[in-house]
């Protein structure tokens, strides 16, 4: 048979997985187990050996299977599958987002550095950064939307840690506005800080995304850093997160995931394996939805303004952005209601289909309020600057039928009462 260049879709059944180690099974069975047995103690120490780094890998050799918090046949064969679609040398699977996320920003800062990152941020990242990292001496910047290439380059020198840079964090496109940042941009910065002996790094939280409309290893970041609870598990029924990069970086990742023991589980594992198989079926469905989501919203009297990538006008910055770097403006819609919080509370009360509750990517349609849920701990003011306020509702677009996505959306804004001189005019 000829050599094939297969998609990542095509290889989701598959890939990674030799049934004849599993007694023919057509799928990949859970490894329910906590330790593995060694086939001689000779074997035992090789594989100690590559564990803890004591020497290189032999050209052909694989670390063996020790213990289920290094290494088990379920988390294999799932990194190895996420590697495909973002084209990633190695990847790391974590318990959660949190614990994929904590544990880049703990292995590649220390006390002294500096670290630049992009607002607005997922709620729970934000609350690191603020209140973790400067509590061990971890020195910030925060970049606001709109702000250019330039003004963070001034910003950075201006702080007097120049010198200190360590990391770029970017959440591209942002939760819960949808502002878009540049990653080759600020690649460009990490690269004019960057020395012979430091390189600075640029790391993506590509979770509003997922790993099917937006590469960012592919875009001139170092780290690309997923939720996996949302797109990749997409089915509400479990908590995972992602890391991917390069081979030396994410033996670094992996080597503080095995000590701080952040893995996911077996089963965990074999349950995202299942929903690889949909991924790209599901993500193309909701991108189908969300787009006549956006649209409807668009136009609707008691909607002041809608924030949708595939709403961004031609000829703006943002567009040549999101069309330089997404293949797709994705499942995600926020929109600013007419009124205040009492007006959206009563949207998401009314709503029948579409289910109040936060997180995102799953099969369901979901919506919140970012002010006083999922992002209720970020600073008041930086709220008020990166516009996440009373009016704004966040939709996560799912696989239903798009006409009855409208129909609940149009019956829970008939129950919002606006004064008419405040119902906005569309042209």
């Amino acid at each position: 048979m000829e050599k094939h260049d297969f998609n990542p879709e095509s290889l989701m059944m598959t890939y990674g997985y030799k049934p004849e180690l599993s007694e023919g099974a057509i799928k990949c069975p859970i490894f329910q187990t906590s330790t593995f047995v060694f086939k001689t103690a000779e074997e035992g120490k090789a594989f100690f050996e590559l564990a803890y780094g004591l020497r290189e890998k032999s050209p052909k050799e694989e670390l063996g299977l020790i213990y289920s918090r290094i290494n088990n046949p379920n988390l294999e064969i799932l990194e190895n599958r996420l590697c495909l679609w973002d084209k990633a040398d190695d990847c790391a699977v974590f318990e959660s987002g949190m614990s994929a996320i904590s544990t880049v920003l703990l292995e590649f800062l220390k006390p002294g550095d500096l670290l630049v990152y992009s607002n607005p941020l997922y709620g729970g990242t934000d609350h690191f950064i603020q209140h973790f990292l400067d509590k061990i001496g971890v020195h910030t910047i925060g970049v606001m939307p709109n702000q250019s290439i330039k003004e963070v380059t001034q910003m950075i020198e201006d702080s007097g840690k120049a010198d200190k840079l360590a990391m770029i964090y970017l959440e591209t496109p942002a939760n819960p506005t949808n502002d878009i940042v540049d990653i080759d941009g600020f690649g460009n910065i990490a690269k004019t800080y960057s020395t012979e002996d430091k390189k600075v790094l640029v790391a993506v939280d590509n979770t509003y995304m997922g790993p099917l409309w937006q590469h960012p290893l592919q875009c001139g970041a170092d780290l690309v850093l997923y939720s996996a609870t949302k797109y990749i598990g997409g089915h509400s029924d479990l908590i995972a997160g992602a890391v991917l990069g390069n081979a030396e970086l994410m033996i670094r990742v992996k080597t503080l995931r095995t000590f701080l023991g952040n893995m996911v589980s077996p089963h965990t594992a074999w349950l995202m394996l299942r929903s690889l198989e949909t991924l790209k079926v599901r993500m193309d469905q909701q991108t189908q939805n969300a787009q006549i989501v956006a649209e409807y919203l668009k136009d609707h009297p008691k909607v002041n303004k809608v924030h949708y990538l595939g709403l961004l006008k031609e000829g703006t910055e943002a567009f040549a952005i999101y069309k330089k770097q997404c293949s797709a403006p994705g499942a995600m819609v926020s929109f600013d209601i007419v009124g205040g919080e009492k007006e959206a509370f009563t949207f998401l009360n009314n709503l029948k289909l579409m289910k109040l509750a936060v997180s995102l990517g799953s099969t369901e349609s979901l919506a919140e309020h970012p002010k006083t849920m999922t992002h209720a701990g970020v600073d008041e003011l930086q709220r008020k600057e990166m516009k996440i306020t009373d009016q704004l509702v966040r939709l996560s677009i799912g696989v239903e039928s798009a006409k009855d996505l409208i129909w609940d959306l149009d019956q829970a804004l008939e129950k919002v009462e606006v004064p008419a001189q405040a119902i906005v005019e569309k042209s």
